[in-house]
């Protein structure tokens, strides 16, 4: 059964309205911080866990050796139309900068997980791509190899280098355009290694799958979760900041790391209220909170960071 994508008095006319023409701090005044890691951190493969998060959901990921890109966009836009929904700035670092990828991982077809432009300059390297059912067919149109994309229904895994990564429930939807809704599989992931375990969930609202997933896979050393993009008029399809909390508790993650914030406007709130508001529930439930900087390599063996680096560009009507 699709998820509803909308509900109550809400109206796919009104939130077109709103999302145009609201106002509410929906874009930073300034640059976000952000830092250049040097070429040499990346110039060999690691088997340390670690990771650099490049805005939204788009993780660049280390696990036991093997190099992933998590729904990878780099592109200046992520709309079907090349004048909305703009990101904030340039990535910390560009794509010919990250080399030896091994697997692209993509969540679902939607242009800020799946960016047209990314992956045809991936798709002239050796990479392997897993996507969910239905998504292969969009990749071989832009360039990829047959033999280099592998499709899972949930629940399904594939090996890779010692590594299994498992297409696992979320619950949300899927389509580029008008007319194509739901006719390809949405999914989160789970990676693991044989002492690393990571989860990344794509777009999802909260729900019992993320227990199901704890249960099945975890625990988890990293959990990659969805933080923002919410409202009360989708609630099926996004989640609060506190049911962050509460799905990283179902999975019984160890480090929170949120995505899905801090590169496009893509909802109706400020741009810092996720995060605002995930810090204090974090906080309130004792969990361990990761916030990197733009670029900012993270090997989960080091200090980690945990600094709020945002507040100093939040309005000064909006004091901590």
């Amino acid at each position: 059964m699709p998820t509803p994508e909308v509900v109550g008095r809400q109206t796919s006319p009104k939130i077109i309205y709103d999302f145009f023409f609201s106002k509410n701090d929906r874009r930073p005044t300034q640059k976000l911080p952000e830092v250049t890691t040097a070429p040499s951190m990346l110039a060999s493969k690691s088997n340390e866990l670690r990771f650099i998060w490049l805005g939204h959901s788009t993780i660049f990921l280390e696990v036991e050796g093997i190099r992933i890109l998590l729904d990878p966009i780099f592109s200046k836009y992520a709309s079907p139309v090349p004048f909305s929904i703009k990101r904030f700035q340039p990535p910390a670092i560009t794509l010919d900068k990250i080399s030896d990828i091994d697997v692209v991982l993509i969540s679902h077809n939607h242009y800020d997980h799946l960016d047209k432009k990314t992956i045809k300059k991936l798709a002239k390297g050796n990479i392997q791509f897993i996507v969910p059912l239905g998504v292969g067919k969009l990749l071989k149109s832009w360039g990829v190899k047959t033999d280099r994309i592998t499709e899972l229904d949930w629940w399904e895994s594939t090996e890779l280098n010692g590594l299994t990564l498992t297409a696992t429930p979320a619950q949300h939807f899927s389509g580029r355009w008008l007319i194509d809704n739901n006719k390809t599989l949405w999914a989160s992931w789970s990676i693991s290694g044989k002492t690393q375990r990571v989860f990344f969930s794509g777009d999802s609202g909260y729900g019992p799958h993320y227990k199901e997933i704890g249960d099945k896979l975890g625990p988890f050393d990293l959990t990659f979760l969805e933080n923002g993009a919410y409202d009360d008029g989708w609630p099926y399809i996004h989640q609060t900041p506190e049911q962050t909390v509460q799905a990283h508790q179902d999975l019984r993650g160890d480090l929170l790391v949120p995505i899905h914030w801090g590169m496009f406007d893509l909802g109706l709130h400020s741009w810092y209220e996720p995060i605002e508001r995930l810090s204090k529930a974090a906080k309130e439930q004792q969990e361990n909170l990761l916030t990197p900087i733009l670029g900012e390599i993270i090997n989960i063996k080091d200090k980690l960071p945990s600094k709020q680096w945002w507040k100093p560009l939040i309005n000064p009507i909006n004091p901590e």
